[in-house]
């Protein structure tokens, strides 16, 4: 089950995707309060389960297995509760894990898992409920193709993996989670080589999707492109 504590009278849907450590998530979140929407992340529900697979002990290859976890996973996703640069609490079985699903295991077998066909299946009406539910900004890899075609703007971020890398970096240091920026981006090269060749649902932009090349921009100016977008198609549905 997969709860969303967040609710909106306007309804439209901005899918935002891209590789990983595109910047997604950060820019995600800051058009979402521009324009007054909830943000989701899709990638947390395949992180969560990755976690729960290896809490559990499942061989992350045992596509059955996890599928039936992912039906029955209990993710809940709510404002931060602590001012530690996160983004939102993530309550996995009723832990606060948000920091556990940016560990280096998760991120070695996140791809993995994602690309199961099963899985992706199990956890595909859960993101469409939430994604259709009012004002929603949701960012992923396959959003704008497989989850939401119907949304009504599609923005596919890209960037070098060395400028990609030096974002994740950034991200991470000082954490617990801090990593060396060779390994990073050694992680995004064959995240970037499995996201991209699975059989299903591969990491691609909509044909309708605007692409969005982040290399020369910084946050700021990536966050007003896709709000001028927004707000051009659909200035109706835009709360004020």
């Amino acid at each position: 089950m997969v709860r969303d504590d967040e609710h909106e009278s306007h309804r439209f849907t901005i899918a935002i995707d891209g590789p990983a450590a595109a910047g997604k998530s950060t820019v995600g979140e800051l058009v979402a309060q521009r324009l007054h929407a909830v943000y989701f992340d899709s990638g947390i529900l395949y992180r969560a389960l990755t976690l729960a697979a290896l809490a559990r002990g499942i061989d992350p290859d045992d596509e059955r297995s996890l599928a039936e976890l992912a039906s029955h996973l209990d993710v809940l996703i709510r404002r931060p509760s602590v001012d530690d640069g996160r983004q939102s609490d993530i309550v996995l079985d009723g832990k606060d894990v948000t920091w556990d699903l940016r560990s280096a295991a998760v991120d070695r077998l996140v791809s993995s898992v994602s690309a199961l066909p099963a899985v992706r299946a199990a956890l595909l009406e859960p993101q469409r409920r939430i994604g259709l539910s009012g004002a929603v900004v949701m960012v992923g890899r396959d959003i704008g193709t497989v989850v939401l075609p119907e949304a009504d703007l599609k923005v596919f971020m890209v960037a070098s993996v060395k400028e990609r890398a030096r974002r994740r970096y950034e991200q991470l240091r000082g954490t617990a989670k801090e990593q060396k920026l060779a390994a990073i981006e050694a992680d995004l090269l064959l995240r970037d080589q499995v996201d991209s060749t699975r059989d299903i649902s591969p990491l691609r932009a909509a044909d309708d999707a605007v692409t969005l090349d982040t290399d020369p921009l910084d946050i700021d100016e990536v966050v007003e492109r896709i709000v001028a977008l927004a707000r051009e198609r659909l200035s109706a549905e835009i709360a004020s």
